[in-house]
């Protein structure tokens, strides 16, 4: 009979230990999830000052090399981070079939990365006189984006703020109540 409640009470310490396993686990991820969304918000602010750079780098290529788009586009992507170099390797490739608005167009839209459908429209204005005019009428197109950019970059520094903190103490608090409700 000894043996029998010693094995039960063995039985017993195990399945207690997987228990609270799991539960610091669902804690772990539940904070992790929490984290993830968070820094979604840090993306984007990044992405959209990397853009910003970026287009001005495409400003002053037009403005002083006179190079052609495609070539400018090629440079851009080899020098720019992951998801804002491939829009503009995305558009040099595509430029080999298209126009360079379509294809500016088309890349800003087919590009996964962190920025907002609103973030994505200034990006996409663009390709209004992307190589069809002069190198003043799109120097000004740019600038007139990166005036744009720049009040998106205003957003997304205040939800960063805003929201950074909420989201990662929100994957902890539920992770928090989804323990305390299983104990």
């Amino acid at each position: 009979m000894n043996i029998i409640l010693k094995i039960e009470r063995t039985r017993y310490i195990r399945m207690q230990i997987i228990k609270y396993f799991i539960l610091f686990l669902i804690l772990v991820f539940s904070s992790m999830i929490g984290k993830f969304i968070s820094k979604r918000y840090v993306y984007r602010l990044q992405e959209l000052e990397e853009m910003k750079n970026t287009l001005n780098i495409l400003k002053n290529k037009i403005k002083f090399t006179y190079e052609p788009i495609p070539d400018i586009f090629k440079e851009i992507s080899n020098n720019s981070n992951k998801n804002i170099g491939q829009i503009f390797k995305k558009a040099e490739e595509k430029m080999e079939k298209t126009t360079a608005d379509v294809a500016w167009e088309q890349a800003v839209e087919e590009t996964n990365n962190n920025l907002k459908e609103e973030d994505k429209n200034v990006l996409k204005m663009l390709s209004k006189l992307l190589g069809q005019t002069d190198t003043d009428g799109q120097i000004s197109q740019i600038e007139i984006t990166e005036n744009f950019l720049e009040g998106q970059i205003k957003d997304a520094m205040e939800a960063k703020q805003k929201n950074e903190r909420l989201y990662t103490r929100l994957g902890t608090i539920v992770g928090l109540a989804i323990v305390i409700v299983l104990c």
